[in-house]
């Protein structure tokens, strides 16, 4: 099939590259505009432009999906099909009707569950055992489309969001190009979500990256790997904002107050509602990321430092 890629962060990538690799043609790939990134802000492409652009394929970067501009081109193009990886911007009906198989997307859970733009992130905060992948027939609601398949993936304890959607990314390129290969071959038709289990994936905000230390030490621990790489969890020490990485359970120690800090000589303990936490690595304010017990060292903890 004549095929239309859309698509815009690193996680899209490895199924842009599955079906660059197929037999099916790749002709534009579809992504978000050139974005301001790192410390100069300097106009930089996505991933997904970036690796188009090295493939020889066109690139379409439409500042809304419903530029005329855009879909005069698209209906030139003529796809038969739109694949779709974490694009990251709503598509109207008049771009939806364009390619004769519709636009297929492929979605990080296993939906009804975790509809919309941070269904890892939520999936690991809620404590669930098990997530997946899912394609799906895009319509005009928020992920509600008929799905044509998923695979399942079990979250590990000591997950990030980083690490489960690195996992998720190349086991559902493969998930993707079945996909595509069904429909061409017109063995596979969608089948409508259950109405029931239906539960949604707010994006979480830096401030949602707070840690509250009088919640549990569970809470704490699934709300850090939640939040890690981004939006980044973090907390404050002596009024600035020190960021954290993944902590580690520790429910056997004494109980600190909530918040307050005992080091040691290789971990530093903090305080919870429930058990402590071991600090992973710790980030200050305009410095390096660093183990938490060398910044411990470095800041000259008294008796009356916590974190809030």
């Amino acid at each position: 099939m004549r095929l239309v890629f859309a698509g815009t962060p690193e996680t899209s990538v490895p199924a842009l590259d599955a079906l660059l690799g197929s037999d099916h043609e790749v002709v534009a790939v579809v992504t978000r505009p050139d974005a301001r990134s790192g410390r100069g802000r300097r106009l930089e492409a996505s991933p997904v432009a970036v690796r188009a652009a090295e493939a020889g394929v066109e690139v379409l970067k439409p500042a809304k999906a419903r530029d005329p501009e855009f879909l005069d081109r698209l209906r030139a193009i003529a796809p038969d099909c739109c694949p779709v990886v974490a694009y990251g911007a709503l598509l109207p009906r008049e771009a939806l009707d364009i390619p004769q198989h519709g636009w297929v997307n492929l979605h990080f859970s296993l939906l009804p569950a975790w509809r919309g733009a941070a269904p890892v992130q939520r999936a690991i905060l809620h404590g669930d055992d098990v997530t997946g992948a899912a394609t799906f027939q895009i319509e005009e609601g928020l992920d509600t489309g008929p799905v044509y398949g998923v695979l399942t993936e079990p979250i590990r304890p000591t997950d990030t969001t980083g690490d489960l959607l690195g996992r998720l990314a190349v086991a559902g390129a493969g998930l993707l190009l079945d996909t595509m290969n069904g429909i061409e071959a017109g063995v596979l038709e969608p089948r409508p979500q259950p109405t029931e289990g239906v539960s949604h994936a707010a994006k979480l905000t830096s401030e949602d990256g707070r840690v509250d230390w009088g919640t549990p030490a569970l809470h704490i621990d699934r709300l850090v790997r939640a939040c890690t790489p981004a939006p980044g969890a973090w907390t404050t020490f002596r009024g600035a904002r020190l960021k954290l990485g993944p902590v580690r359970l520790v429910p056997d120690a004494e109980k600190p107050a909530p918040g307050e800090l005992r080091p040691g000589k290789k971990e530093v303990l903090v305080g919870t509602a429930t058990h402590p936490v071991a600090l992973g690595d710790v980030q200050p304010q305009g410095k390096r990321r660093m183990a938490a017990a060398d910044w411990a060292r470095g800041v000259d903890l008294t008796g009356k430092d916590a974190l809030h």
